[in-house]
């Protein structure tokens, strides 16, 4: 007799063409100046080594809406970190999940910009984030090329 299991195995991955160079778009993902203006108000505080932690905090308070802990930094080629939501108990229930940032520069002042959200056997964390990273690359593409935020 063969059993088969069936797996929740979710990968999110999106990418995006930003007009600026890989430094800027690090400096981007790992610095609070930055990511108040695209990531939702939030600014960032990250130890960039393997084993720091990563925290995403309220613009409008002290509290901590996303932790992690970094993997790998590659500045500025890649960030592999851990993202665990903490803001809603359902979400903080399904743990931390791989989040992976691939940056790779091409001609003409254009780099591909890639992030991977491994989800596996997170639902409502993947089902929450679906529409997000769109709209946090599209915000990150938007304040490097033009110097304003997207929204706002």
């Amino acid at each position: 007799m063969t059993t088969m299991t069936e797996t929740n195995v979710t990968v999110q991955v999106h990418q995006v063409f930003i007009r600026a160079t890989p430094e800027a778009i690090w400096d981007a993902i790992t610095k609070p100046e930055f990511t108040r203006d695209y990531l939702y108000g939030t600014r960032v505080e990250y130890d960039l080594r393997p084993g720091g932690a990563f925290r995403s905090i309220s613009g409008d308070s002290d509290e901590v809406l996303v932790d992690g802990e970094v993997i790998e930094a590659d500045p500025p080629s890649k960030l592999v970190q851990t993202w665990r939501f903490l803001y809603d108990p359902e979400l903080t229930a399904e743990g931390a999940r791989r989040v992976t940032w691939e940056i790779e520069p091409g001609d003409g002042g254009v780099t591909k910009l890639t992030a991977i959200h491994e989800l596996d056997g997170a639902p409502k964390t993947a089902e929450h984030v679906s529409g997000g990273w769109t709209y946090i690359l599209s915000g990150l593409k938007t304040l490097l090329e033009t110097g304003k935020p997207l929204a706002g």
